[in-house]
């Protein structure tokens, strides 16, 4: 949800002009600063940033979205899988439209990704259905090495130059076995388009003028990773759950060793279940340690350009989400301490992610306050906190 100065909001960032008073009393009454969730060299992805949240260190287990998504969807990757994202996408006029296939449902998507799978599936290639337009596509052998285009990052761009390609620097063996990954890719995509150009689903989106779901578009792929559970990296957390509607998230989560908890009605869009989650997270205090809530409706707008719903998605995280957890976290006997903060900045203007610092609360009763009164960007400068880098959140967060 963070976001730049925008100049319809008079420069305000949405967090300054948004109605959002949950989140403001927090920081007059917490403390506050900004985290750096994105180390040197990494994309600023949501896998990147949650993974450094959590106090993982990007330099030893990240390899993408793709092996992470896996373990949410319950796939086991053996030791010679590729697991890499598969969006489906909307092209128009040879450019990238939407990174979301016009806001695909996941039961069409499922019927598409099945058809995909029967025709361009076999005994190394699997396509295999996530949530909404978010998939997986396992190779058996593939090979990590490649340079993919996040979907998301090039709304209005030109789709050709930014087909699959090997990383700069491959020699040998290693350039060879990069190249026939990144052109196995590449086909697959083509062939996709032929594909679902023909399916009755995009057939009666082009009748009724509606963007299609014309396209796969797999990137951040990435091998088995090795990652201890947050348990292992810090003993004071014995037990923990996640509450999320993303596949990604829910991935992560499982290598953490948190417990997965599913909520009805949780889209990842703003119509998502913000209750539900309320209510998920109270039930899950009463028997974990530490217990992360995931909101994407906010990322959603920032992605579509749609300041509107932004703003509105700030307000219902505010008022259905936040607010009932922390009126919750008032009547308990046991003390809870709490952390509000975004995993990187989607600006609207933009429609994409940038690696910038992120303003966060910690919140507990008896925490002696600094002297922020409102929570956005420009507020959480002052804070006590100062700037954070990676890993020092959960540190600092544990230790209050």
């Amino acid at each position: 949800m963070a976001d730049h100065a925008i100049e319809r909001l008079g420069g305000k960032t949405p967090l300054q002009y948004a109605d959002k008073p949950m989140m403001d009393r927090l920081a007059r009454e917490g403390r506050c600063g900004r985290l750096v969730t994105v180390p040197e060299g990494f994309p600023p992805g949501s896998e990147v940033a949650n993974t450094a949240i959590l106090g993982y260190d990007l330099n030893k287990v990240y390899e993408g979205r793709g092996p992470l998504e896996a373990a949410s969807i319950g796939y086991d990757m053996a030791d010679d899988d590729f697991a890499i994202r598969c969006n489906i996408i909307t092209l128009e006029n040879g450019k990238i439209i939407t990174h979301n296939g016009g806001n695909l449902e996941t039961q069409d998507a499922d019927v598409l990704i099945k058809y995909l799978n029967e025709h361009l599936g076999n005994e190394r290639v699997k396509f295999i259905t996530g949530i909404q337009y978010r998939h997986l596509l396992v190779i058996k052998g593939g090979n990590k090495h490649i340079v993919c285009a996040p979907p998301h990052d090039h709304p209005n761009e030109p789709w050709r130059p930014l087909l699959v390609k090997p990383e700069d620097g491959l020699v040998g063996s290693e350039y060879v076995a990069a190249k026939e990954t990144a052109d196995l890719l590449n086909d697959l995509i083509l062939r996709s388009q032929e594909l679902l150009a023909k399916h009755p689903y995009n057939i009666e989106k082009a009748r009724r003028g509606e963007r299609q779901a014309n396209s796969i578009w797999p990137w951040s792929g990435g091998y088995r990773p090795s990652m201890q559970t947050l348990m292992q990296q810090y003993p004071d957390i014995k037990t923990g759950s996640v509450i999320s509607a993303v596949d990604l998230i829910q991935g992560i989560g499982k290598y953490a060793g948190l417990r997965i908890i599913k909520v009805p009605g949780a889209t990842g869009l703003a119509n998502t279940n913000y209750e539900g989650k309320a209510q998920a997270a109270i039930e899950a205090l009463q028997h974990d340690d530490f217990v992360f809530v995931h909101v994407e409706a906010t990322d959603e707008a920032g992605h579509d350009g749609d300041l509107d719903l932004k703003l509105r998605a700030i307000n219902y995280l505010d008022q259905r989400l936040i607010r009932p957890v922390i009126e919750a976290i008032e009547k308990m006997d046991e003390p809870v301490c709490v952390a509000v903060l975004p995993d990187h900045p989607t600006p609207v203007e933009l429609r994409i992610h940038v690696n910038e610092p992120v303003p966060f609360i910690i919140w507990h009763r008896g925490i002696t306050p600094d002297d922020v009164q409102q929570y956005d960007e420009v507020s959480c400068v002052n804070g006590s906190y100062g700037l954070l880098h990676l890993q020092e959140f959960i540190q600092t967060f544990i230790n209050e």
